[in-house]
């Protein structure tokens, strides 16, 4: 079953409407719904970024499968933009119907690659890169000032990582100590090839963007410029760069949000 108007009005609506910080307003959010004939979204393929795992989602996952979606996390093996579209691509074929992508970070990436799959109805990019085709994110990223975890990210290998007190300090900022050194210890690695996007497919699917207005690992500007450019529906979050962490209800809001329009 997909999200019925009833459970999208009593969670949906409730959630979002209350927790994104005044950007939703309750009238808005309840009014959000399937546009008749059109098949219900009751699959969420959710994507980590870097310096994480499918684990992240841990908080958002439960209001969205109270709202009746149907959730699956991806794990991103990090190893190679490749290998995480492969990811991504596997789970999303193992859904049975339409299906919203979502992804946080350097997720972003790997959905604006993987968001053309015929089953993919709409985009969610929390705190998310939104790379056009082609693009270089890095040139992308130094037209804004440097994030202030960046002189925290270590090199070695072939693999990045964030050292402990920038992790804690800089990508976990807002979240509790003992939560935030659990996330430092289950950190992945990311592989230091550039990741370079074919497509970007935030032009041929609606998109919605989260906004982290105490970002501190992509500079909030450089959300909002993207954001801007792919003409997302747009909220922002009090929040550093996890905020399906320390925010979970209001990215739940927004998914419901996008899942019921898209």
């Amino acid at each position: 079953m997909g999200i019925s108007r009833r459970r999208f009005s009593a969670l949906g609506a409730g959630v979002a409407a209350t927790t994104l910080s005044g950007t939703l307003s309750e009238a808005t959010a309840a009014r959000a719904e399937t546009p008749p004939g059109k098949p219900a979204v009751r699959n969420v393929v959710l994507v980590h970024g870097a310096y994480a795992d499918g684990s992240s989602w841990a908080k958002v996952i439960p209001l969205l499968q109270a709202a009746g979606l149907n959730v699956t996390a991806v794990q991103n093996p990090l190893t190679s933009l490749a290998d995480d579209v492969a990811a991504t691509n596997f789970a999303l074929a193992r859904q049975d119907g339409p299906t919203l992508l979502v992804a946080h970070s350097y997720g972003g990436t790997v959905i604006s690659e993987a968001g053309l799959a015929p089953n993919v109805t709409g985009l969610v990019y929390v705190a998310a890169r939104a790379p056009e085709a082609g693009e270089d994110f890095a040139a992308l990223a130094a037209r804004f000032p440097t994030p202030p975890v960046t002189p925290g990210i270590i090199t070695s290998g072939g693999f990045k990582w964030i050292g402990r007190s920038a992790f804690l300090r800089d990508f976990a900022n807002g979240v509790p100590r003992k939560e935030a050194l659990v996330l430092y210890a289950a950190q992945g690695l990311l592989s230091t090839a550039a990741p370079t996007t074919s497509v970007a497919a935030w032009h041929e699917r609606p998109s919605w963007y989260a906004v982290s207005k105490d970002d501190r690992t992509i500079n909030p500007d450089l959300e909002r410029f993207m954001a801007r450019r792919m003409n997302a529906t747009t909220i922002e979050v009090d929040s550093g760069h996890l905020s399906l962490v320390t925010h979970p209800k209001a990215i739940a809001g927004l998914i419901l949000r996008a899942a019921a329009n898209s």
